[in-house]
């Protein structure tokens, strides 16, 4: 495998540790987010690396050679575990080591799907929120108790550790790390490249559900959502978007579960906010205007929210994004009922 071209001034720098038995999917995830920049010049300079003997192994069947060792991880911006063989055996000491010393020397870590009990293991989790694959999230909550764990969530942030939940998820955090570094304009234009959305509500929960087929019904609310997305700035509920739909509450309220896995109001509020972050990074609306356009009603509301689900006020986001930005926003995935 070949590395991407170092640019001439790269400005971040990211490391991406393979091992024997990866996944080609888990290693491609942040190689395409990260190295293939959507236009030029590519602000990542991106290297991968190991700690074990090349040539390396995919699940595939093919082998990887001819990559960095773990002196790559010196001076690294960003380092990505991007999964892990086997959440039962510990990986190498070498990189656990270096792990802990790219995080002392101020690199972010972040591990992917299954990645994340690498650095559970590192010991960089401790006293943290973290979240990882469901299906192994109860058993990383019995093994690191010290850690937070949290099943629910695609990915989690936090004092410059980031771990994401199942395979598609490591996208959304990847995307997420652009879109703090570099903001909404750049993630999107690399999620508009994937042909993926640069922002997915929802938790790990709707994985593990049955996906709404193409039927008529589920056209129309995909529709529906597009148009709504359109004009955030009225009013909606439940009641309004059923009729609008065409469709009884009980009916609306089980397809749209099914097609966004989460309530009618949990999604109103997560498309909200992600509106609110884009224009705080983009433009110089006032609070209250944001507010008034992301549908809040009142700069009171969307402090309340804002705070609530990224555990910073808006007017802090927006400094983030005039100078270096901050690392340190959770997927949404509050839960309200629908009434």
């Amino acid at each position: 495998m070949t590395t991407h071209p170092k640019n001439s001034d790269p400005s971040v720098r990211v490391a991406v540790v393979a091992f024997d038995g990866i996944s080609p999917f888990h290693l491609a995830i942040p190689g395409v987010i990260f190295g293939e920049a959507p236009q030029a010049p590519n602000p990542f300079e991106l290297v991968f690396c190991t700690a074990e003997p090349q040539p390396l192994t995919t699940s595939a069947g093919y082998l990887i050679s001819g990559i960095a060792d773990l002196r790559a991880l010196h001076g690294a911006d960003l380092v990505i575990v991007p999964s892990w063989r086997n959440v039962n055996e510990r990986p190498p000491e070498s990189l656990l080591r270096a792990l802990r010393s790219a995080k002392a020397a101020g690199a972010q870590i972040v591990g992917l799907c299954l990645g994340a009990h690498v650095l559970a293991e590192a010991g960089l989790l401790n006293n943290r929120r973290a979240t990882t694959h469901w299906e192994y999230a109860e058993q990383m909550a019995k093994q690191f108790p010290a850690i937070n764990v949290e099943p629910d969530v695609l990915y989690v942030a936090e004092e410059g550790v980031m771990t994401s939940a199942g395979t598609a998820a490591g996208l959304d955090a990847c995307l997420e790390i652009v879109r703090q570094r570099l903001g909404a304009a750049r993630a999107s234009q690399v999620a508009r490249r994937l042909v993926i959305p640069p922002h997915r509500a929802g938790g790990q929960a709707q994985f593990i559900k049955r996906p709404l087929p193409l039927t008529p019904g589920g056209h129309r609310l995909s529709q529906l959502i597009e148009s709504v997305r359109k004009r955030l700035n009225e009013t909606h509920s439940l009641d309004s978007l059923a009729r609008e739909a065409g469709m009884s509450r009980r009916s609306f309220t089980r397809q749209f579960k099914a097609l966004t896995g989460s309530t009618v109001l949990t999604w109103l509020l997560t498309e909200r906010l992600h509106l609110s972050q884009q224009l705080l990074e983009q433009t110089d609306q006032s609070i209250e205007r944001i507010a008034e356009l992301a549908g809040f009603g009142s700069a009171e509301s969307l402090r309340h929210h804002f705070r609530r689900a990224f555990r910073t006020p808006p007017i802090d986001w927006r400094r983030s994004f005039q100078g270096e930005a901050r690392t340190s926003s959770p997927a949404i995935v509050d839960s309200a009922p629908d009434r």
